[in-house]
């Protein structure tokens, strides 16, 4: 399709760790980032994809982000691990400490993971998925910049704060299946998709956000300027206090109003916080956990019209494993310029 560019995955993750090393990451650090940003793509979250290079990338050149931080983890107690992002990327401080908590949660049952002084950590349900995949049900909760009003008001206060569940599923042979993943934003729809909006100029649905004036809008360059709405009206403002506490108050990281852009190479480090709950299916003793969540999955399927979470997903990660994806060509030239191989 004119227009366009389809590029494999293997390729993909290659340019952004080129491009992010370029900027000044280690390649240690590049390569976690960039899988993560592949990944996103893959699922169709482009909010989270390549999009977000131009960002990360300036962030690590101007030391917003340090693109050679090497996460410190403490083991604070038995069950609760913290982990130091020292101002570098969330996903390799994110990698270290669940690799701890899944090594403990055999013993301990339930392990808590707190990440400081940490940066955007994309898409939740990825994290939250590996330990899925190693037998483990995870959850994750996650901070950033302002972005949602306090229900009532106008000027942003929390963030979009996402919330991520996953859990282990058995496949039709009996072998381990899909996780079964949920990941949502807590405003109506993620800030990344009006990122995205406004960089290919195109309008927002109205009832998405407000502009500064608390006026609603399709703008999203005034959307990003105003506040986001929240999913669930107040409700869904209340869960969004809640997640900003868990995230921030056991690590000391900052507020969303205190913590600056993810999107801006200005300013200092956001220090935002993430917390996850690593929990062994047996830690209570009850065996049959997996057999328990499929003869609920079967409920839900059993009705016409109905389907899990994340099916969608996996269709869109399968065509991309298999086909690779298909980026704007303007953003398949900004990310071979990135990487220095530009025309």
């Amino acid at each position: 399709m004119a227009g366009e560019v389809t590029v494999s995955l293997d390729e993909l993750r290659r340019l952004l760790a080129q491009a992010l090393v370029r900027a000044g990451a280690s390649a240690e650090n590049a390569e976690p980032v960039a899988a993560a940003l592949a990944a996103a793509e893959a699922d169709g979250q482009a909010g989270h994809g390549v999009s977000r290079l131009p960002s990360y990338a300036d962030q690590v050149a101007s030391g917003k982000v340090d693109g050679r931080a090497t996460p410190v983890l403490h083991r604070v107690r038995p069950g609760a691990i913290l982990v130091d992002a020292r101002c570098g990327f969330a996903y390799p401080a994110i990698a270290r400490g669940l690799d701890a908590a899944a090594e403990a949660a055999a013993a301990q049952g339930v392990v808590a993971v707190a990440i400081a002084n940490s940066h955007h950590f994309g898409v939740a349900g990825h994290h939250v998925e590996r330990m899925a995949d190693r037998g483990l049900v995870a959850l994750a909760f996650g901070n950033s910049p302002a972005a949602i009003a306090p229900w009532g008001g106008r000027k942003a206060l929390f963030g979009t704060n996402p919330i991520a569940f996953a859990c282990p599923r058995r496949g039709a042979d009996g072998a381990p299946g899909d996780a079964l993943v949920i990941d949502l934003s807590l405003s109506k729809v993620a800030r990344g998709k009006i990122m995205v909006a406004s960089q290919r100029g195109e309008a927002i649905p109205e009832g998405w956000a407000i502009d500064a004036e608390g006026r609603a809008t399709t703008d999203p360059k005034a959307a990003l300027g105003g506040a986001m709405l929240p999913m669930g009206d107040a409700k869904g403002a209340a869960l969004a206090l809640v997640v900003e506490i868990l995230a921030t108050c056991f690590t000391g990281a900052n507020f969303g109003f205190e913590a600056s852009s993810f999107f801006s190479a200005d300013g200092p480090p956001p220090r935002v916080g993430q917390l996850f709950l690593v929990i062994a299916p047996d830690a209570f003793g009850a065996s049959g956990f997996v057999d328990r969540v499929e003869a609920l999955c079967a409920a839900i399927t059993a009705q016409p019209g109905a389907r899990l979470p994340g099916t969608r997903r996996l269709d869109r990660r399968r065509r991309a494993e298999a086909e690779g994806v298909t980026l704007p060509q303007a953003a398949y030239a900004m990310l071979r310029e990135w990487a220095g191989e530009g025309a």
